[in-house]
């Protein structure tokens, strides 16, 4: 296991730090950030339990793991391995989730080529509307106003989606039909990152259209891995972006503003493709899931793993951390 120097961790306090780890061996896993124990597992059984992605409430509340082709809601403080609520209505692998602030909704994107929103509030009745994108999803996230989404797919098509409108209304192609995998939005919504199957890069400067200017303006575009890139995740502080890759690495860009993107370090230290990361609310630490079964927890300032959690036993392929005031 890689040094678990005394470098200080996450905050330690009892659910002010909640760490989640899901796999293919269809078990989710909660860990303590600081001492890399596990300290509740939900097991799954079952063929088409494999976990694809988590996300975590605002309010630290609940837990919604996309397995297969299905979503649970578990309650982050209950040791109960039962979900709350099980919503059902894709009908391929979900391959992403993500909580609207106040926690009324929940967004899922699917490789059924539909984009679902769900209605926390009424579980009996929750798929609350039904976008058709025409093609397998394989990202979405919601912006920080509340009332748009974009998503990212398997054609090279980024669709922004207006919840006033309930309509399409920007498209971009940057790459042609190289499928893009991944999409991250600067937490004041002023940039837009997206990573494609070759490791290419592409950022946009999101305007007000109030402005006159385009909504999407292509700033810059460069190659963060020469081979396949599974994540990219701007820190809530949009200094800095994490590219996550077949080749292994994690790679660290520091952003200027001017959005100019310059390589500041690479990770090492994961033996299989990396598929999943998350920041820490003050950008300081970095979480990793790897096909190697584990996960990490890295320092940004030094660039070390910090700690290693062992305990999966197939390829650990999703995180989501949440540290920050809820």
């Amino acid at each position: 296991m890689p040094s678990t120097s005394s470098k200080a961790a996450p905050a330690r306090h009892d659910m002010s730090v909640i760490l989640v780890t899901g796999s293919y061996d269809h078990e989710i896993r909660f860990w303590e950030a600081w001492s890399g124990i596990c300290s509740r597992t939900i097991p799954r059984t079952g063929e088409s339990g494999q976990v694809n992605r988590l996300a975590i409430s605002h309010d630290k509340r609940f837990l919604a793991a996309a397995i297969h082709k299905k979503i649970n809601i578990y309650d982050i403080a209950s040791s109960s391995p039962d979900a709350l609520a099980t919503f059902e209505g894709h009908t391929n692998n979900i391959t992403s989730l993500a909580f609207n602030t106040e926690g009324k909704w929940l967004v899922s994107g699917s490789e059924d080529g539909t984009i679902k929103i769900w209605d926390l509030r009424n579980p009996a009745n929750n798929v609350h509307r039904t976008y058709d994108n025409a093609a397998p999803v394989n990202d979405v996230c919601i912006h920080p106003n509340q009332g748009e989404l974009i998503s990212c797919d398997q054609a090279g098509s980024i669709k922004q989606w207006d919840l006033t409108d309930n309509i399409c209304s920007h498209e971009l192609t940057p790459a042609g039909d190289v499928p893009i995998r991944s999409i991250t939005l600067a937490s004041d919504g002023s940039c837009l990152v997206a990573g494609n199957n070759k490791g290419q890069c592409y950022v946009w400067k999101v305007n007000d259209e109030s402005t006159g200017l385009p909504r999407f303006q292509a700033v810059t575009r460069f190659l963060a891995h020469n081979k396949y890139l599974t994540r990219c995740l701007l820190s809530p502080d949009a200094r800095y972006l994490a590219t996550c890759s077949a080749d292994t690495t994690v790679k660290i860009w520091s952003i200027s503003p001017s959005y100019d993107f310059k390589q500041e370090k690479t990770l090492t230290g994961h033996q299989r493709w990396v598929w999943d990361c998350a920041f820490s609310a003050d950008s300081a630490y970095l979480v990793t899931a790897s096909s190697d079964h584990t996960a990490r927890l890295w320092e940004m300032a030094s660039g070390e793993t910090v700690r290693q959690y062992n305990g999966h036993h197939k390829a650990a392929v999703c995180c989501a951390l949440h540290d920050g005031a809820s």
